[in-house]
């Protein structure tokens, strides 16, 4: 199985720390970021992972040069997909599109999350469904969320902190607001049904897809630990949310 991790964010809410390290390398309990979603892509089943890059990106090429070495995987492949001008997330998938060439679903997971969400559930639910793509999305308190209606398909976008709504369709039944993980499962369909182009995100792409009648639906997850990492002090908030035990299976590796 495939999937893309979005590394390629230029860390600029952690401070000084970003001007030097890229966000990918930020480490958590002693783990670098994207160590720990690499491991947990690899332990549920995804052996072809492509990475996107920007600042400071040959600091993440030669780490995941010298992870290979370590680690010495059969069957791991770890690619690179080098952005010289910053795509966004929509972009930077759209870019890599070249690695998806199977036309099978795949899955997207950005590089500051942590969640001990069950990817392997999050894919069933993708491909038992008829979902050009699958977001994988929780009840929290967030400034910006994702509109679903009874059938779980994305009907809009809202923004609490500017009030700005965008709807990309009707709703069947009433709408629930939930909050996105920023883990999904994409069809490469849907990246061949869009006419944005780069910078754009993939909320962006989906509410384009949603507008032109695709369908993109919710996986609820609301059992799912989730933090963002981000910032100095969500890295903080993290290590405490996290148990030792899913710390230590992140430094276990594939």
């Amino acid at each position: 199985m495939k999937a893309m991790i979005l590394a390629a964010g230029r860390g600029t809410r952690l401070g000084p720390l970003g001007r030097h390290t890229p966000k990918a390398l930020v480490e958590i309990q002693g783990i670098p970021l994207l160590a720990g979603v690499i491991s947990r892509l690899a332990q549920q089943g995804f052996r072809e992972i492509i990475v996107n890059t920007h600042h400071l990106a040959d600091q993440v090429a030669e780490f995941l040069t010298r992870y290979r070495r370590s680690h010495r995987l059969a069957g791991l492949t770890l690619a690179v997909s080098r952005e010289e001008n910053l795509l966004d997330t929509g972009g930077g998938v759209q870019r890599a599109r070249w690695f998806f060439d199977d036309g099978e679903p795949f899955l997207v997971y950005n590089v500051d999350v942590l969640s001990d969400l069950h990817l392997g559930r999050l894919l069933q639910a993708h491909l038992d469904s008829d979902a050009l793509a699958t977001l994988a999305v929780h009840q929290r308190k967030s400034s910006r969320r994702l509109l679903f209606d009874s059938r779980g398909s994305l009907c809009g976008w809202q923004s609490l902190a500017t009030g700005q709504e965008r709807m990309a369709r009707s709703p069947d039944g009433p709408l629930t607001p939930l909050s996105f993980m920023g883990i999904q499962v994409i069809s490469p369909a849907l990246l061949d049904s869009l006419t944005l182009s780069p910078p754009f995100s993939l909320v962006d792409a989906y509410l384009q897809a949603a507008s032109q009648g695709l369908p993109v639906r919710a996986h609820r997850a609301d059992e799912a630990r989730w933090a963002d990492l981000g910032s100095l002090e969500r890295l903080k908030q993290a290590g405490e949310l996290f148990d030792p035990a899913f710390f230590a299976s992140l430094r276990k590796g594939p």
